[in-house]
């Protein structure tokens, strides 16, 4: 692999793994520590057999770089007790394998949006995720990565590949110009390195590690839908072809009642509705703890 594509590489990985840490200790209050080796393309062997019975492989492609993809590989060990760590600081202390499984799935979708965001900052575009779910092994071996997650009391093992279409994206534009102007990447960092020293300090200086309050300056451009529900009903097929206009549904929430915000599937706060301007909007009455926003996720 080149140098450029190794670091392209390598900074993903960064921000990945940080990423990850900042949603597992956002819904749990604790960080765990988290490491990353890369591992060599004929490693990649195993990935292209089946995995086995419980192993969750999940791929994820992105809208704004074509083809590009990243699958990332959780033995049943680690998904569950992701998952069941989540669901006890919620309170949920007997938690079913199903819960555990979505609950890890939400806080992995959370990482790759957030990593997402960080990808379309570096590219100056907007990038999003699409297009994600579960698949029988990662297509790519080139770009693989072995991740370890420490808690005090257990060392928990992902597996992450990256496609070669996603790694190349990667190329600052900087370094792209300098490509196509026929200067090699190495000649650009030496021309930087002789800049004066206010420019040099901000262009050639490594990157830090992503932790603490810069994980959640990498979280905090995510979009996530929002969506406000005024109440629910359950009608058989055959009443539900009986509607036309003018027909009245009634919903399980009285007049009174609050309505529910919700952002990205999780019911987080419940307040009233207003007219603002002509439009509808919400004023916002409570907002849910953690405890019942992860409840909701069920």
């Amino acid at each position: 692999m080149s140098e450029p594509l190794t670091e392209n590489a390598q900074w993903l990985m960064e921000h990945w793994a940080a990423a990850l840490a900042g949603a597992v200790e956002s819904m749990t209050e604790q960080r765990p520590e988290t490491q990353w080796t890369a591992e060599a393309a004929d490693a990649g062997a195993a990935g292209a057999e089946d995995l086995s019975a419980g192993t969750i492989c999940w791929q994820q492609f992105f809208k704004g770089i074509e083809q590009a993809a990243m699958w990332v590989t959780a033995p049943e060990k680690t998904w569950t007790e992701i998952g069941g760590r989540t669901l006890r600081a919620a309170g949920i202390e007997s938690a079913e394998p199903a819960d555990a499984r979505n609950t890890y799935l939400e806080v992995l979708s959370q990482s790759l949006a957030g990593v997402a965001q960080t990808i379309g900052a570096r590219l100056a575009r907007e990038v999003d995720c699409e297009k994600g779910g579960e698949c029988p092994r990662a297509a790519s071996a080139e770009h693989r990565f072995a991740v370890l997650i420490r808690y005090p009391d257990v060392e928990l093992a992902l597996a992450v590949c990256l496609n070669p279409a996603l790694v190349a994206a990667l190329q600052p534009r900087e370094s792209k110009d300098a490509s196509a102007a026929g200067v090699a990447p190495s000649d650009l960092r030496s021309a930087v390195g002789n800049a004066p020293a206010a420019t040099a300090d901000r262009s050639s200086a490594p990157e830090i590690p992503a932790t603490g309050s810069r994980t959640m300056d990498l979280l905090l451009d995510v979009e996530l839908p929002v969506s406000v529900s005024f109440g629910r009903a359950e009608l058989p097929i055959k009443e539900l072809l009986k509607l036309t206009t003018g027909s009245i549904v009634e919903l399980n929430r009285a007049v009174s009642e609050p309505v529910e915000v919700i952002v990205n599937n999780c019911v987080i706060a419940r307040g009233e509705v207003v007219v603002v301007e002509g439009n509808y909007g919400v004023r916002i009455n409570q907002i849910l703890s953690r405890q019942d926003r992860l409840r909701s996720l069920k």
